[in-house]
């Protein structure tokens, strides 16, 4: 008689689980389910694209700015960047503020857009420039915020709407003994997991992208600052010296450089 009530035991448990809820569920919670592997698959593939755009992108600004630092001139910078093209957002930044200042030297202010001095459109287009950085670094953030803050719920509705269809069952039946109460709940619980699953890595992926475009930005920043100055001096690029390069003549700490952002 005991060996029966354990079989019969086992094959209770066996029936209840994860396969079992999503049979039993209806329109509503299959329908919750689709909603949080959608989540979970529109925050990994961003988790993954922008990790590897960012790893890439860190990699190209570093080479730049290595050869920025060293050329001879800004001339040589622009041939450069002409030549291979402007793949990361520091090289993006220089070659505009390069043409705005040639632009405005040879045309003037001809719109509205160009009024003012060179310097002051030159700080406009880079300005414009740091702008556009900003908006393709934070492109597909607000999608893993979305996902952190609403999945924990969509699977809590799952797990109530679950709930609910569950006790309605019991409670037709008339079987209100515990074994009868606690699969069909326990499996109702299944969804506020899975809700946590996906929110978990949503949230660390948006706090991770977070803070590293802001470490870019940051740098960006600072490089706009010199790379005013550089522009704005024209020729020659340090004061006696018309092949020494950019690094020399970084502006020092107490600098009065103009803002650039």
């Amino acid at each position: 008689m005991t060996v029966n009530t354990e079989t019969a035991a086992a094959a209770s448990q066996n029936a209840l689980g994860f396969g079992h809820f999503i049979m039993q569920a209806d329109f509503v919670g299959k329908a919750l389910l689709v909603i949080l592997v959608l989540m979970s698959i529109a925050s990994w593939a961003i988790i993954v694209i922008k990790g590897i755009t960012l790893v890439a992108r860190k990699r190209r600004s570093e080479s730049f700015l290595n050869f920025f630092w060293n050329a001879s001139s800004l001339e040589s910078v622009e041939h450069e960047i002409t030549t291979h093209g402007a793949n990361d957002p520091f090289s993006h930044l220089t070659i505009h503020a390069i043409h705005s200042q040639a632009h405005h030297a040879k045309y003037g202010a001809a719109k509205l857009e160009e009024a003012g001095s060179a310097g002051d459109f030159v700080t406009r287009t880079i300005k414009k420039v740091l702008d556009e950085e900003t908006t393709r670094l934070e492109n597909g953030l607000a999608i893993l915020a979305t996902v952190g803050a609403t999945a924990p719920f969509v699977g809590l509705f799952g797990t109530v709407w679950g709930v609910y269809h569950a006790l309605v069952a019991i409670g037709v039946s008339g079987a209100g003994t515990l074994d009868k109460v606690a699969g069909p709940v326990g499996e109702a619980l299944i969804m506020t997991g899975l809700g946590l699953a996906v929110a978990i890595p949503a949230v660390m992926g948006y706090n991770w992208l977070t803070r590293s475009n802001r470490v870019i930005l940051s740098k960006l920043d600072a490089f706009a600052y010199e790379l005013h100055t550089f522009v704005s001096m024209g020729q020659p690029l340090a004061a006696g010296t018309d092949n020494a390069p950019l690094q020399n003549v970084r502006p020092g700490p107490g600098a009065n450089r103009p803002r650039a952002a």
